[in-house]
């Protein structure tokens, strides 16, 4: 079990699964609160939105360890351009298509799409930044 925790892609890989928990139970929170004050799309979009600002600060500076910048974050948000749009349709699927409750729905898409994710992060973070020298 020490082997696995001393890992830097274990940890990497355990971090965003956290930074993921941490962004999903935020983001999942404000939809539920603005969909019940706005359409439910809209709701979505907010808090997906409100999502990738977290995840940003958090995949940037915990999970891939990389400075942060002014073109970072301008960039960032291209990861979840794509999943946005099939997240959408995803959710339209599910709540219209096979009537799954409006508050379930995103959380199957979430699952769905967390691989994709973690992928395109790495991709971009690593990119796109400076490395943070190491703690250790």
């Amino acid at each position: 079990m020490n082997a696995l925790k001393d890992s830097p892609k274990a940890r990497r890989w355990i971090n965003f699964l956290i930074g993921g928990g941490l962004n999903t139970g935020l983001t999942y929170c404000l939809y539920l609160l603005l969909s019940y004050l706005m359409n439910y799309q809209i709701a979505y979009a907010i808090a997906y939105a409100a999502g990738i600002v977290f995840a940003y600060f958090f995949n940037s500076k915990v999970v891939f360890r990389v400075k942060q910048s002014w073109l970072g974050m301008a960039i960032y948000p291209s990861i979840y351009i794509g999943q946005y749009v099939i997240g959408a349709l995803l959710l339209k699927l599910l709540v219209e298509q096979f009537l799954l409750d409006k508050t379930i729905a995103p959380i199957i898409v979430i699952l769905l799409l967390l691989p994709c994710s973690y992928l395109l992060n790495k991709f971009v973070l690593k990119l796109t930044h400076k490395k943070i020298p190491s703690r250790d």
